[in-house]
């Protein structure tokens, strides 16, 4: 009986053992979500992945104008940025990344995503590259929404707005695609004969031959030794590809000069079409007609302006929207 007794003893110690264990695991493990669930609520979601797909979108209509995304990477326009921060810090983003409002990136209505632009505010002179990984912004007259930190840099984040200038960076933003796109890259993949292998080599039977007639003899010396003539040639584009293409936080200066603001109405090959569009609007703001040169095609801009405040500005764009001119936007010369 007395070892019966004590067999028991030993089994319920056992249990309660791995009773406690389990218990500390289960505290543990509760510990664990709480502190993930109070991450989320902060916009930083530990398990979250910043890496966004590569979404270029399909045409989309917002406050009855249609916006067409396509891949453009001529794209050179000036207007004015605005920027977005708290009640977007920790929601995902239009490709997928978890917006970060201390990021350096940026909500573009066409662009591809991610992209690479480089945002010139035309009033201080300070440039800053960003990435588009959102869409917007949908306030009338506003071509980029920068970020937080973007809008610090740039120096407009007290004001709310600035003129600006949005340029992409084409080949950086080619390789961004492919990035996200999961493509290989040549510098990631490598070559498959490093440095340190070892080729088999074959055997040369040398020959000291006579030079022909009226040849120079060179000194063979001059030839042999421990330096070695290394040629090397490197595109632009490996260069890119074995550096970073994300934003790096530097701020370069330009110089500034004098701009004014217009309402651009569109841009016509044929005169008479933008002299019937000038007409429709003829009693609005000072609406012009004006001729300039695109790589080599003359095109006829119609537009109002020059307009004094943004204010104004909004006020001028919205009346010629609702006329029916949805391609119209603010644009800065």
């Amino acid at each position: 009986m007395e070892y019966v007794t004590e067999k028991n003893l030993r089994r319920l110690c056992i249990l309660f053992s791995i009773l406690f264990i389990l218990g500390a695991c289960a505290e543990t493990q509760l510990i664990v979500h709480t502190a993930k669930r109070l991450s989320i609520s902060k916009g930083k979601d530990p398990t979250a992945q910043s890496k966004g797909m590569y979404k270029v979108g399909n045409p989309y209509q917002i406050k009855g104008i249609w916006y067409h995304p396509k891949v453009d990477y001529n794209y050179n326009r000036t207007g004015i940025a605005s920027w977005y921060g708290p009640g977007f810090h920790g929601k995902k983003t239009a490709n997928g990344e978890i917006y970060d409002q201390n990021a350096l990136t940026a909500a573009h209505k066409t662009l591809p995503m991610p992209s690479l632009v480089q945002v010139t505010n035309l009033e201080n002179g300070r440039s800053l590259r960003l990435t588009i990984n959102d869409r917007g912004p949908y306030a009338y007259g506003r071509i980029i929404d920068v970020s937080r930190r973007g809008a610090q840099l740039l120096g407009f984040h007290r004001r709310g707005t600035a003129r600006v200038q949005v340029q992409i960076l084409g080949a950086e933003s080619r390789l961004m695609a492919q990035q996200a796109k999961g493509e290989a890259l040549l510098s990631s993949v490598g070559s498959p004969i490093q440095p340190d292998t070892k080729l088999p080599k074959a055997d040369v039977a040398k020959e000291t031959l006579a030079p022909p007639k009226g040849a120079n003899v060179s000194n063979a010396e001059s030839l042999s030794g421990d330096k070695k003539l290394v040629i090397q040639k490197t595109t632009s584009r490996e260069r890119l590809r074995a550096s970073t293409v994300r934003p790096d936080g530097k701020v370069t200066s330009i110089a500034v000069k004098p701009s004014k603001m217009y309402i651009q109405v569109g841009a016509f090959t044929k005169y008479q079409n933008a002299y019937r569009s000038a007409a429709r609007l003829g009693s609005l703001h000072n609406i012009k007609v004006t001729s300039k040169i695109v790589n080599g095609r003359e095109f006829f801009r119609v537009r109002a302006g020059p307009i004094l405040s943004l204010n104004e500005a909004d006020h001028l764009l919205e009346s010629i929207l609702r006329v029916g001119f949805g391609d119209a936007r603010i644009i800065v010369d």
